[in-house]
């Protein structure tokens, strides 16, 4: 009850305001996470610099009304234009643990359908620092003949860093310098961007076999600690040496276990060994320990390149490689060749003809052929010649060719391919060759030309395939370029010329192209043939929803189009009311085309018929439905967010009032607004207070104003408003009205806002009340009170008393604020009095490009016992801080005291209140401000007076 009560007398009567206030996006980047620094470069680039592995947090602050919808997009990398697929829809981007992948050009979308979207941008710097490599190189060349040789050695130090490390290099503890004596150089090598420095010792020296040390730092740029490598160099230094204990080309048959050594014949420090296996890694069950690779079982999947490594960043990794060939053969094929010269695609006598026979095989060069004529070996004579590699065959391929065709040379040919000595089956294919063998032929059943299949259903494309010996039948797609079947696979082949595909889609539908093998069957010319296929699917339609206001008593047109389906036709159309059937609409006349819509026509909107109107659209295959909501109802406010300061708090009562402000939605697409139905609940609390506010005639674009007070610092209260017109309640909108004191700061906590003491002045500023004063204070000087007048508030000030001396300076630093606006108004009240009074000074410290201290606004000498308010303008171009500088004058009635310091997007106002008129300390005889809780009862007589 404690809420009602109080916001029954906080309803103040609303007004409005005669402007359109609807405004296309406006946007601005600002940070909220753990960025080291926001800083312009030369081009003014906003450059938010982060550490790797620390939270980025980006606000993108908007205004505009209706408010702006937020994306984020980022593009790749600083070389590239291509966004990233994922978008990110809110108004603040956080993302935890970045990566130094994650840096980028970061992108804020705003747009609210007024005008064009607002886009800004931002460069995310990702700072970080790897471990550093350090490599040894070295190089041995003769000098003045043989008298005596020159060992150069190269300690090359490397390392990936944002932004570009600093090198030093430490031979023990002693740090070497470039050119330090004749045999140090230190240098940068050409096109390594900062990334690498090389310590070169020239003809090496006894003192030189020492320990080296690269010491690697980005100057602690966001905290990144310095890394570092050592590395020890002696006489015995060299890079490592391998050998290999089975031949470079191993050749197994399956099932066998293979055990390769990897053997280390030189290398100082010890180094390490590593097995891999290209292409993908090393087969499942196998054990590589140290140099030793063990693979048990081994298969024809197996065989690859195995290579052994050996580094220990000195010179360049040893490797050596081993190319594991696991017998097997699979694919057996043949080929009939008639007789090329003559361009026969024919077997005839008197004609040559040639057989062929392939299998792939690993190792393909050791298979070998054996051709049967009948069941027995074909003999070589003048007419029959069996050769290897035919240039125009696939390699290793066995071709037996037969000069004159005879009949005596028909008959059943075998081809039999084997790997002699292994255990490994033989692999077989047999031709026949006599007067019925003839070249494929093909076509298309009747009736199967275009095959037409339902969406989700199977689907069977078939090609018959005549001639003897029959080929595979090879499918591929006709009207799409260089498109894969479903299977994924450009060509397919089907033993019986059926291409089977399941679960078909609408992308599917299409012409496809049977076509024979040129294996298996004669070498010729492929025949082919076409199938197209329809996949029918059901309709699309629009709208799928759509919500339609209009006035009472006004006609309104429905109608639900067709988008696309197969068949690409409106077959029936349904039109129901509140789920019941309607009457069908007058038919559209019957054109050369389908019908691609179908309508509804009310002639006119009441009460009756405003409800849900449901239009079903068939094709025969499937249906889909538009939803149509009909009403004459208004639609819900459009809250304003752009209210300058609507929170206003009051010291003494520890409430709060709060400008409520937002305009009507197309409010001419219904009948007249007649009042809104206001609902303010705080949260946690079942209770609320609802008011109705009536209006007259609200245009589009008219900002309507009301302001709750008597709000309870610091709760939060749900807003709900309803507007209504003559056909009832509209769409409701709601809101949270949060506490926010909007930069206010009244010193009445300890943290004091986030204000500091800087460290770099002569003292500080103390915060104090009437009840924590000193009673021995100097008299005639400092504040009795703060600005209330209420020995509980506090207030800031500096105490000028000894050893304070003339000059002293006390600063108090505000936190850190984002420049979201282009002007701000720093609005504070400052007590000045005494007959020592020194200065006081506001400054502000801009983090553009590291801090700047600018003056905006100073005040010296007594200004007599009375709170006065200064109003100054600032314009900041980036992050800033406001100082509060006291200075101490010529003695110790000098106190200077601040309180109730805002800060304000905007301009500052432009007349200025008197600042003796503002508040009079207690005793002066002049009248006082009206106490805030005055202010409640006050709005409930204005409201009995406008009833």
């Amino acid at each position: 009850m404690e809420v009602t009560c109080l916001l029954l007398l906080a309803l103040i009567p609303f007004h409005c305001r005669g402007q359109g206030v609807y405004a296309p996006a406006q946007a601005q980047i600002v940070h909220a996470g753990q960025a080291c620094v926001v800083k312009e470069d030369n081009i003014s680039e906003r450059v938010y610099t982060i550490r790797e592995g620390d939270t980025l947090v980006l606000q993108c602050l908007v205004t505009g009304h209706p408010r702006p919808q937020v994306r984020w997009t980022k593009t790749a990398g600083s070389a590239s234009d291509k966004f990233q697929e994922t978008s990110v829809f809110n108004e603040t981007l956080r993302i935890e643990r970045i990566a130094r992948t994650q840096g980028g050009r970061y992108y804020c979308k705003a747009e609210n359908g007024v005008g064009v979207p607002a886009i800004k941008s931002i460069r995310v710097d990702v700072q970080y620092l790897d471990e550093p490599v350090l490599t040894v190189h070295q190089t041995v060349s003769d000098v003045r003949g043989n008298f005596y040789q020159e060992k150069t050695v190269f300690l090359r130090c490397t390392v990936n860093s944002n932004p570009p490390a600093r090198f030093i290099w430490k031979r023990g503890s002693d740090t070497l310098s470039h050119n330090q004596d004749n045999g140090v150089d230190i240098y940068e090598p050409l096109y390594t961007q900062g990334e690498t420095k090389v310590l070169k010792l020239k003809n090496l020296r006894p003192q030189d076999y020492a320990s080296y040390t690269c010491q690697v730092s980005v100057r602690n740029v966001c905290g990144v600690p310095d890394k570092a490598v050592t590395f020890r160099l002696t006489n015995t230094t060299a890079p490592p040496a391998l050998k290999l204990s089975v031949n470079e080309t191993l050749v197994v048959n399956p099932g066998e276990n293979v055990t390769v050594q990897c053997l280390l014949t030189g290398g100082d420090p010890l180094p390490q060994l590593q097995w891999s296996h290209g292409p993908g890694p090393l087969p499942l069950g196998a054990l590589a320990q140290g140099g030793t690779l063990s693979i048990p079982s081994v298969q024809a999947r197996d065989s690859g390149y195995y290579n052994c490594t050996a580094t220990n960043n000195v010179g360049n990794p040893a490797k050596k490689t081993v190319n594991l060939l696991v017998r097997s053969m699979k694919n057996a094929t043949f080929q009939i060749t008639p007789d090329v010269i003559k361009e026969s695609e024919n077997i005839q006598l008197g004609q040559d003809l040639k057989l062929s026979c392939h299998v792939d095989a690993v190792p393909q060069e050791k298979v070998t052929y054996q051709w049967f004529k009948n069941s027995k070996p074909a003999r070589m004579s003048k007419r029959l010649l069996v050769t290897r590699n035919d240039p125009e065959l696939p390699a290793v391929t066995s071709s037996l060719e037969l000069i004159d065709l005879h009949f005596s040379d028909y008959g059943t040919y075998l081809c039999v391919a084997s790997f002699p000595g292994a255990p490994v089956p033989d692999l077989s294919v047999e031709v026949n060759i006599s007067s019925e063998t003839v070249p494929p032929t093909i076509s298309v059943p009747k009736g199967r030309a275009v095959v037409t299949v339902r969406e989700g259903s199977p689907a069977e494309l078939q090609c018959e395939v005549r001639g003897k010996p029959r080929p595979p039948v090879l499918w591929s797609r006709v009207d799409k370029e260089a498109a894969l079947l479903p299977s994924g696979l450009p060509l397919e082949e089907t033993p019986d010329g059926k291409l089977r595909l399941e679960h078909v889609s609408r992308d599917m539908s299409g012409t496809y192209r049977c076509q024979t093998a040129r294996y298996n069957g004669f070498n010729v010319r492929p025949r082919e043939a076409q199938v197209q296929l329809n996949v029918q699917f059901p309709p699309e339609v629009e709208p799928s929803s759509q919500d339609v206001r209009q006035a009472l008593g006004r006609p309104v047109l429905l109608r639900c189009s067709l988008l696309r389906g197969s068949p690409q036709r409106i077959a029936s159309a349904v039109w129901r009311f509140k789920g019941q059937l309607l009457p069908p609409p007058p038919s559209v006349p019957v054109a050369a085309e389908a019908p691609d819509h179908s309508e509804l026509r009310l002639d006119a909107v009441t009460r009756d018929s405003s409800g849900s109107y449901e239009c079903s659209v068939s094709n025969d295959v499937g249906s889909a439905t538009c939803l149509f909501q009909v009403s004459a109802k208004a639609y819900s406010p459009e809250f304003y967010f752009d209210t300058p300061n609507p929170t206003r708090s009051h010291k003494l009562s520890k409430n709060y009032s709060y400008v409520l402000q937002w305009t009507q939605r197309e409010p001419d697409a219904v009948d007249p607004l007649l009042n809104y139905r206001l609902s303010v609940r705080q949260l946690n609390q079942h209770n609320a207070v609802v008011k109705a506010i009536p209006v007259r005639r609200v245009e589009k674009g008219q900002l309507l104003e009301y302001i709750l007070t008597d709000l309870r610092v610091p709760h939060s209260y749900e807003v709900r408003l309803t507007p209504y017109t003559t056909f009832g309640a509209g769409d409701m909108a709601s809101r949270i009205i949060h506490y926010t004191e909007h930069n206010t700061c009244h010193f009445e906590d300890e943290k004091i806002c986030g204000y500091t003491q800087d460290l770099t002045d002569n003292f500080d500023w103390t915060r104090q009340n009437a009840l924590t004063q000193n009673p021995k204070r100097s008299p005639n000087t400092g504040p009795p009170t703060d600005i209330s007048g209420t020995p509980e508030g506090y207030y800031m000030f500096i105490e000028t008393s000894r050893p304070r001396e003339l000059g002293d300076r006390a600063r108090l630093v505000s936190p850190l604020y984002n420049a979201s606006a282009k002007f701000y108004c720093v609005s504070f009240f400052y007590h000045m009095y005494g007959k020592h009074i020194g200065s006081l000074n506001l400054l502000v410290r801009s983090r553009n490009k590291g801090p700047l201290d600018t003056h905006a606004w100073s005040l010296s000498g007594n200004k007599g016992n009375v709170w006065q308010q200064a109003h100054v303008p600032i314009n900041p171009s980036g992050p800033f801080q406001i100082i509060f500088e006291g200075v101490r004058g010529s003695g110790y009635l000098g106190d200077i005291a601040i309180d109730d310091v805002t800060l304000k997007k905007g301009e500052c106002p432009r007349k200025q209140m008197d600042p003796n008129k503002v508040v009079v300390m207690p005793g002066s005889g002049a009248p006082r401000q009206p106490h805030p809780q005055l202010w409640g009862p006050m709005a409930v007589f204005l409201l009995a007076l406008q009833r």
